[in-house]
């Protein structure tokens, strides 16, 4: 490969790889109908299964498009004081349309330059997720879902309170942003596996596997640097965690779904289970955690609760 064609292969558009995608996907809908050219406003022809499974695939990528607009605006907040608006990133779509909550100048001082630039490349990760659900979402008959209303100020507070930092703001200091970002982290990884069974496109499976590999890279990545700083930090992960654990509501006996950074005295960098595959969650068990309690349906990350079916 030439220097050129290096260049040339890593520089791929937003709107170009968009159409690789859709080109790859091929359709959608029924009746032939190309992703770029299904009708928007025409309403669905007589159920068929396969239109239930394609809907069912929208809903689970939408699913995932609410989460994402989450750690997308946590991560764009911290490290550029602005949101998706000041990423040119649209957030109107289906549903009810909202508004952040956070602090004035969220914008993190970073006192670590390797820590500042971890924490640029994943909101730029996180952007580019959001930008890739709703272009293709859109393009499809099923639309994507609007940015709901999220809450990143009240909602660590009720955090803080909860592992003993009372006033706890992620956005205070380079630590404290970590310790936010670990909230959402495992959490991610554990979603887009417990929805692989549920998405029947191949083309949209492989898409939501390069997400998850991703958000995994971003979690190693955090669960490492928190690891580094010491006992308090690596203490407060851990009640993190256990407080994550306690909102699975899994059944007695069941396996823990959640892993501290440190468990028997030495790290954990990699939360799975006895064969090291990692940990899947229902969709109940991720409302749980996004919302704040067992059976919820609205509160603490979306007051509102999300937008669209979910899956």
């Amino acid at each position: 490969m030439t220097p050129n064609q290096q260049t040339q292969s890593t520089s791929l558009s937003p709107l170009s790889g968009r159409r690789t995608f859709l080109r790859r996907l091929g359709m959608l809908g029924v009746g032939g109908a190309s992703l770029a050219t299904a009708p928007m406003a025409f309403a669905d022809p007589k159920p068929t299964a396969f239109n239930k499974k394609a809907r069912t695939d929208a809903a689970v990528l939408n699913f995932a498009l609410n989460l994402e607009y989450l750690e997308a605006e946590y991560y764009l907040r911290g490290t550029t004081g602005q949101g998706l608006e000041g990423a040119v990133i649209g957030t109107d779509g289906a549903g009810t349309e909202g508004n952040v909550i956070v602090k004035a100048n969220p914008k993190v001082a970073f006192t670590t330059p390797a820590v500042e630039q971890y924490a640029n490349e994943i909101a730029t990760d996180e952007a580019n997720h959001v930008r890739f659900l709703r272009e293709v979402l859109g393009a499809s008959k099923y639309d994507q879902v609007a940015r709901p209303q999220i809450d990143l100020q009240n909602s660590f507070l009720a955090l803080g309170n909860l592992i003993g930092v009372p006033n706890f703001d992620p956005f205070a200091n380079e630590v404290n942003f970590l310790l936010g970002a670990f909230i959402f982290e495992d959490v991610g990884v554990t979603a887009y596996k417990g929805a692989s069974p549920l998405i029947t496109n191949k083309t949209y499976l492989e898409a939501a596997a390069g997400i998850l590999g991703v958000e995994a890279y971003h979690a190693g990545s955090i669960r490492t640097l928190l690891y580094g700083l010491g006992t308090t930090a690596q203490n407060l992960a851990n009640a993190i965690s256990d407080v994550r654990a306690s909102l699975d509501n899994q059944p007695a006996g069941a396996p823990k779904l959640d892993q501290g950074i440190r468990v028997n005295s030495v790290a954990n960098i990699v939360p799975a289970d006895g064969n090291s595959i990692a940990f899947s969650r229902s969709t109940r068990q991720v409302l749980n955690i996004v919302y704040g309690a067992p059976d919820a349906t609205a509160g603490l990350f979306f007051p509102n609760g999300l937008n669209g079916a979910i899956a």
